[in-house]
């Protein structure tokens, strides 16, 4: 996977609010809250339909994309657990409120889209403090769109600033399979209560071990990938994210492979964390957690942790 710029380089917006760390002391923010995510999701939705609206007819986003900085975003969910869902919850119910108000003015209210997407994002050029927001009109349609509308408040100054960026741009992000909520669109404009569970995803591709612990010996332990990013760890981890493989073995490190698949090209890539990690007998770099070095990761490959646990990525 090639290396790029910086995402703000690339959207051309780098000098605007990018200021010289050394020459300025920038107050630390707040860290977030829930009430500060779902204030900000709900004014989106608020300014999406006053740009787009016209006539009589009321036109929404149905998709919000919200982004963070990845620290900010692991800070926020520590010993939060489904605190997103039910951000989503009060957010949607807030929506149909507003909603309601237009149709009893007398104006159209039809959605563009059967359901609401919410994603949790964060990319690694977000500095912390830094918080973006990404609308689209029809959620999950498969027609590219040229350019998307992108809020982006900078830490520097916390202004929101609001740009047109292509489509593109959103391969830079990483999406978090728990962040990730469906919830079908009620016509009546009442939201039915319940937990919004993640939406049922496909298989990607699915990998297999052979542990050479006892207890394992002679048995195949397989996973199946369903989300864009996977990392494989080892019984060290007490994590339990649904995108985690963790094996259970000393032999692999805490984390110890990151795996990413593009849906753009339909190809896998490897970034390794662990001390030792082959592919196809050719040693992969070792990298930084939060510099990982991307390798292109061929289906049937045959990788190998440590020298102990050999790990094979098939074709669902």
């Amino acid at each position: 996977m090639e290396t790029k710029s910086n995402f703000w380089r690339r959207i051309g917006i780098q000098d605007w609010f990018l200021t010289d760390e050394t020459k300025r002391n920038i107050e630390k923010l707040p860290q977030l809250t829930p009430d500060t995510i779902y204030s900000f999701i709900v004014d989106k939705f608020q300014e999406s339909i006053n740009e787009m609206s016209f006539a009589d007819r009321v036109v929404f986003y149905h998709e919000f994309i919200i982004t963070f900085n990845a620290e900010d975003y692991q800070a926020f969910t520590d010993n939060k657990q489904g605190i997103f869902g039910l951000i989503v919850q009060e957010s949607v119910k807030k929506f149909y409120d507003i909603l309601k108000e237009h149709r009893q003015a007398g104006k159209t209210v039809e959605p563009s889209g059967s359901k609401w997407v919410f994603r949790l994002v964060s990319h690694p050029d977000y500095a912390r403090g830094d918080k973006g927001f990404i609308g689209k009109l029809l959620p999950g349609n498969n027609q590219k769109a040229e350019n998307l509308r992108v809020t982006f408040i900078p830490r520097q100054t916390g202004i929101a600033q609001t740009f047109d960026v292509n489509n593109d741009i959103l391969k830079g992000f990483t999406y978090y399979s728990d962040g990730y909520m469906e919830i079908p669109y009620e016509a009546q404009l009442e939201y039915t209560e319940g937990s919004p569970a993640p939406a049922e995803q496909s298989v990607i591709a699915r990998l297999e071990t052979i542990i050479p612990d006892k207890q394992y010996a002679g048995k195949k332990i397989e996973f199946l990938i369903k989300t864009a990013d996977t990392i494989v760890s080892g019984n060290e981890d007490e994590r339990d994210d649904p995108n985690i493989f963790k094996i259970a073995t000393e032999w692999a490190n805490s984390p110890h492979l990151h795996i990413r698949y593009n849906q753009a090209d339909g190809n896998f890539y490897l970034a390794s964390f662990g001390e030792v990690t082959t592919l196809n007998e050719v040693l992969v770099p070792q990298s930084e957690i939060n510099a990982p070095q991307w390798v292109p990761l061929p289906l049937n490959s045959r990788m190998l942790l440590n020298g102990i646990i050999g790990l094979n990525l098939f074709k669902s």
